[in-house]
């Protein structure tokens, strides 16, 4: 198991559980993973007139005709029962006066299904949690400080991880939950860590990538000239009666309309205005519901009760990633993937609002599962992947060197809109995965969801449900998946 997120620790839980014996690979120390600082919650039928066919046709219109359908119904059918499972384990989510799941409402959602722990504090309660039940599971062996560097195969499976210390670690089953890949551009709300170095492990193993062209740019990040610039507004609190102002103070866009609508939205009114910044204007929601956005806010000198947060899109979360079956099995046998470094197809085109935290508890548990069947390791000698494109491992140290000038480029290339010209200007960038993020998007001839090309601003029908996968001779295909 490699990665201590969410969807790591969930897997290897639900792993130990089942009776395997896990070696969970973590580069930071436990609780201290991107998951930590999601803001979000947990999409999940529990309110009152609302069903899983319900979460189910909200996640498809979100999508923008690309959603894996199958995917999104074992989300949107397994998520009740995952969010019971997490309480189980202690995650202490939110209840209202009743003792039912307290429930918010975010964009792209017509009822509220959002549930939180702690407010805006999920991430970080769910983490810490999981972290201590992995620690006292005497079927878990924790590694802490330790990053792999390549994976081990065998005549075309993977067979375990080589770490940087130069340990191999030899196992049926291989879980990449590695997390995205939103920090290669450079105005984005996700830790400097989060460079998809999973999704080129995974690449130069073999296995196929999907998607990932497909960045959902977070509509209301703070603007600022410091260390804060980036920082997450929640979604929720739009939910809750906030609302998006231009310099003359009117209201622009519906705040609750899907992720890539209000993001276009205010990207054009920032190009109509030659502005940095539009306004979050909260002062009328009750800081209550938000003390850990609040508090956070004000240490960056921003006072939200008393005046408007400036805010404009940033790269926030990476819809596709190494392509993964329903039960998180990559195409490279031996290998599965969770969570944000993975591509089942559930979010297309546009990942609807708090069903990425879902996903990985949903996928995380079947993987376990389907890991629990893969057969026993030969006796062979096993092989390392093959370096490709200069790079030799996850580890930052050890990557092709991620460079201010090739973040810059993404932004200014691939960010809310791209051209062909851009694409392959891009395609030359030394650092591998922006290379194939450009050939991606190159491959994709249209406008859909997050994906917006000015010299194809339509929708092309023909790839409604149309995949760009690309395998490891960077050759990219389209493929319509089930």
């Amino acid at each position: 198991m490699v990665g201590a997120g969410g969807g790591g620790l969930y897997t290897a839980i639900c792993a130990a559980r089942a009776g395997a014996q896990v070696t969970l690979v973590s580069a930071t120390e436990l609780a201290e993973s991107s998951s930590y600082w999601a803001q979000g919650g947990l999409a999940a039928a529990f309110g009152e007139g609302d069903t899983p066919e319900l979460h189910l046709a909200d996640t498809l219109v979100a999508g923008r005709d690309l959603v894996r359908e199958s995917a999104a119904r074992v989300l949107t059918s397994e998520a009740p029962g995952v969010v019971e499972d997490l309480a189980r384990l202690g995650v202490n989510f939110d209840t209202d006066a009743s003792g039912r799941f307290a429930l918010g409402l975010e964009g792209g959602h017509g009822l509220r299904r959002i549930v939180h722990a702690g407010g805006a504090a999920t991430g970080r309660r769910i983490v810490r949690q999981l972290a201590a039940v992995v620690a006292q599971d005497e079927r878990i062996e924790v590694l802490e400080g330790r990053r792999v560097i390549s994976l081990l195969t065998d005549e075309g499976r993977c067979t375990g991880v080589v770490l940087d210390n130069g340990q191999e670690l030899r196992a049926p089953a291989t879980v990449l939950a590695t997390g995205g890949a939103a920090a290669l551009w450079s105005r984005t709300t996700n830790p400097a860590g989060a460079t998809g170095g999973g999704l080129l492990l995974a690449y130069r193993a073999g296995a196929t990538l999907a998607d990932i062209e497909m960045m959902q740019f977070h509509p209301t990040a703070v603007v600022a000239t410091d260390l804060n610039d980036g920082l997450l507004v929640t979604e929720a609190i739009r939910g809750e009666g906030a609302v998006l102002r231009n310099g003359a103070g009117e209201r622009f866009v519906d705040e609750l309309a899907p992720r890539d609508e209000v993001a276009r939205a205010i990207f054009n009114e920032l190009a109509r205005s030659n502005s940095d910044a539009v306004a979050l204007d909260m002062r009328k929601v009750d800081p209550a519901l938000f003390p850990n956005v609040v508090s956070t806010l004000r240490e960056a000198g921003i006072d939200p009760e008393s005046s408007v947060i400036p805010v404009a899109p940033a790269a926030h979360y990476m819809m596709g990633g190494i392509e993964t079956d329903l039960n998180a099995r990559s195409t490279l046998p031996g290998l599965f993937a969770v969570g944000e470094c993975s591509c089942t197809g559930l979010h297309g085109a546009n990942r609807l609002a708090s069903n990425s935290l879902t996903e990985c508890f949903v996928f995380g548990a079947r993987a376990a599962q389907a890991a629990l069947d893969e057969p026993a390791l030969a006796d062979s000698v096993p092989d390392t992947a093959p370096a490709a494109d200069g790079l030799t491992g996850m580890a930052s140290s050890v990557l092709s060197p991620l460079t201010d000038s090739s973040r810059q480029a993404l932004w200014r290339l691939a960010g809310l809109e791209r051209n062909g010209d851009g694409l392959r200007e891009l395609q030359s960038d030394p650092h591998p995965l922006v290379s194939l993020i450009a050939t991606a998007a190159l491959a994709r001839e249209e406008s859909r969801g997050a994906h917006w090309r000015t010299d194809f601003p339509n929708r092309n029908p023909e790839l409604d449900h149309q995949h760009v996968t690309l395998i490891t001779d960077r050759k990219s295909i389209f493929q319509h998946w089930a």
